[in-house]
Protein backbone atom coordinates (compact mmCIF):
# COMPACT_ATOMS: atom_id res chain seq x y z
CA UNK A 1 0.00 0.00 0.00
CA UNK A 2 1.37 3.20 -0.99
CA UNK A 3 1.53 6.49 1.09
CA UNK A 4 -1.18 9.15 0.34
CA UNK A 5 1.93 11.50 -0.44
CA UNK A 6 3.27 8.53 -3.15
CA UNK A 7 -0.41 8.43 -4.47
CA UNK A 8 -0.36 12.60 -4.69
CA UNK A 9 2.84 12.81 -6.50
CA UNK A 10 2.02 9.67 -8.90
CA UNK A 11 -1.53 11.49 -9.86
CA UNK A 12 0.77 14.60 -10.67
CA UNK A 13 2.96 12.98 -12.77
CA UNK A 14 0.45 10.76 -14.65
CA UNK A 15 -1.48 14.34 -15.35
CA UNK A 16 1.58 16.10 -16.29
CA UNK A 17 3.03 13.03 -18.73
CA UNK A 18 -0.17 12.97 -20.05
CA UNK A 19 -0.51 17.15 -20.58
CA UNK A 20 2.59 16.28 -22.69
CA UNK A 21 1.82 13.52 -24.56
CA UNK A 22 -1.11 15.09 -26.16
CA UNK A 23 1.24 18.27 -26.86
CA UNK A 24 4.09 16.95 -27.79
CA UNK A 25 3.53 13.15 -28.88
CA UNK A 26 0.52 14.31 -31.20
CA UNK A 27 1.94 17.78 -32.55
CA UNK A 28 -0.69 19.51 -30.60
CA UNK A 29 -0.67 22.32 -29.38
CA UNK A 30 -3.92 23.45 -27.58
CA UNK A 31 -7.57 24.97 -27.91
CA UNK A 32 -8.07 28.02 -29.78
CA UNK A 33 -11.87 27.91 -29.47
CA UNK A 34 -14.66 26.47 -27.66
CA UNK A 35 -18.26 26.14 -27.95
CA UNK A 36 -20.05 24.73 -24.97
CA UNK A 37 -23.57 23.27 -24.92
CA UNK A 38 -25.19 22.53 -21.55
CA UNK A 39 -27.84 19.08 -22.17
CA UNK A 40 -30.01 18.84 -19.23
CA UNK A 41 -28.18 18.10 -15.86
CA UNK A 42 -25.45 15.71 -16.21
CA UNK A 43 -24.22 16.55 -20.14
CA UNK A 44 -22.47 19.20 -21.57
CA UNK A 45 -20.80 18.93 -24.96
CA UNK A 46 -17.64 21.23 -25.78
CA UNK A 47 -16.81 21.72 -29.98
CA UNK A 48 -13.19 22.94 -29.89
CA UNK A 49 -11.31 24.09 -32.52
CA UNK A 50 -7.43 23.18 -32.00
CA UNK A 51 -4.14 24.08 -33.68
CA UNK A 52 -1.05 21.50 -34.22
CA UNK A 53 2.29 22.79 -34.50
CA UNK A 54 2.46 22.85 -38.41
CA UNK A 55 -0.35 25.45 -38.42
CA UNK A 56 -3.24 23.45 -39.00
CA UNK A 57 -6.84 22.95 -37.40
CA UNK A 58 -9.10 20.05 -36.31
CA UNK A 59 -11.97 19.72 -33.86
CA UNK A 60 -12.55 17.69 -31.10
CA UNK A 61 -16.63 17.15 -29.87
CA UNK A 62 -16.49 15.64 -26.32
CA UNK A 63 -19.15 14.64 -24.44
CA UNK A 64 -18.93 14.88 -20.81
CA UNK A 65 -21.19 13.34 -18.84
CA UNK A 66 -21.54 13.39 -14.90
CA UNK A 67 -21.04 9.93 -13.14
CA UNK A 68 -24.53 8.97 -11.58
CA UNK A 69 -22.13 8.68 -7.96
CA UNK A 70 -21.92 12.11 -8.08
CA UNK A 71 -17.84 11.99 -8.27
CA UNK A 72 -16.03 13.16 -11.53
CA UNK A 73 -17.02 13.08 -15.02
CA UNK A 74 -16.92 10.39 -17.97
CA UNK A 75 -15.40 11.95 -21.31
CA UNK A 76 -15.82 10.51 -24.96
CA UNK A 77 -14.59 12.48 -28.06
CA UNK A 78 -14.36 12.62 -31.39
CA UNK A 79 -11.57 14.27 -33.93
CA UNK A 80 -12.40 15.39 -36.66
CA UNK A 81 -9.54 16.38 -39.70
CA UNK A 82 -10.34 19.54 -41.98
CA UNK A 83 -10.64 17.04 -44.48
CA UNK A 84 -13.95 15.56 -43.02
CA UNK A 85 -15.39 18.38 -42.27
CA UNK A 86 -17.91 18.41 -45.18
CA UNK A 87 -18.68 14.82 -45.67
CA UNK A 88 -19.33 14.64 -41.56
CA UNK A 89 -21.35 18.02 -41.38
CA UNK A 90 -23.51 16.64 -44.75
CA UNK A 91 -24.02 12.95 -42.73
CA UNK A 92 -25.06 14.84 -39.65
CA UNK A 93 -27.32 16.80 -41.31
CA UNK A 94 -28.55 14.33 -43.45
CA UNK A 95 -29.64 11.67 -40.10
CA UNK A 96 -31.09 14.79 -38.45
CA UNK A 97 -33.05 15.76 -41.19
CA UNK A 98 -34.54 11.73 -41.52
CA UNK A 99 -35.13 11.54 -37.91
CA UNK A 100 -37.37 15.28 -38.09
CA UNK A 101 -39.09 14.65 -41.67
CA UNK A 102 -39.45 10.90 -42.29
CA UNK A 103 -39.60 9.26 -38.75
CA UNK A 104 -41.08 11.86 -36.08
CA UNK A 105 -42.24 15.10 -38.30
CA UNK A 106 -45.09 15.90 -35.64
CA UNK A 107 -43.01 16.02 -32.73
CA UNK A 108 -42.13 19.87 -31.37
CA UNK A 109 -38.41 19.67 -31.25
CA UNK A 110 -38.33 23.44 -30.09
CA UNK A 111 -39.89 22.20 -26.51
CA UNK A 112 -36.67 21.41 -25.46
CA UNK A 113 -35.06 24.71 -26.45
CA UNK A 114 -38.24 26.72 -24.49
CA UNK A 115 -37.45 24.34 -21.50
CA UNK A 116 -33.71 24.72 -21.66
CA UNK A 117 -34.31 28.61 -21.24
CA UNK A 118 -36.85 28.53 -19.18
CA UNK A 119 -34.41 26.37 -16.33
CA UNK A 120 -31.72 28.85 -17.44
CA UNK A 121 -34.29 32.02 -16.51
CA UNK A 122 -35.30 30.17 -13.48
CA UNK A 123 -31.52 29.38 -12.54
CA UNK A 124 -30.63 32.92 -12.95
CA UNK A 125 -34.12 34.11 -10.82
CA UNK A 126 -32.63 31.52 -7.95
CA UNK A 127 -29.34 33.09 -8.47
CA UNK A 128 -30.31 36.59 -7.57
CA UNK A 129 -33.15 35.55 -5.08
CA UNK A 130 -30.27 33.96 -2.99
CA UNK A 131 -27.77 37.11 -3.49
CA UNK A 132 -30.37 39.49 -2.79
CA UNK A 133 -31.50 37.17 0.43
CA UNK A 134 -27.91 37.18 1.77
CA UNK A 135 -27.00 41.06 1.10
CA UNK A 136 -30.44 41.63 2.72
CA UNK A 137 -29.84 39.16 6.10
CA UNK A 138 -26.08 41.11 6.36
CA UNK A 139 -27.39 44.23 6.65
CA UNK A 140 -30.22 43.33 8.82
CA UNK A 141 -26.81 41.88 10.73
CA UNK A 142 -25.01 45.01 10.39
CA UNK A 143 -27.78 47.19 11.79
CA UNK A 144 -28.60 44.87 14.82
CA UNK A 145 -25.22 45.36 16.03
CA UNK A 146 -23.78 48.32 17.78
CA UNK A 147 -20.88 49.08 15.69
CA UNK A 148 -18.88 51.90 16.80
CA UNK A 149 -16.11 53.44 15.04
Amino acid sequence: MLCKDCLLLRKIFSLKFLEKVEKEGNNKIGSVYTSKLKAGKRRTYFFDVRQTKGEDYYITITESTKKLSGKGYERHKIFLYKEDFNRFQNGLNEVIDHIKDDLMPNFDYGQYERRQAEWEAQSNDSYQDNIEESSSSMEEEMNEEDVTW
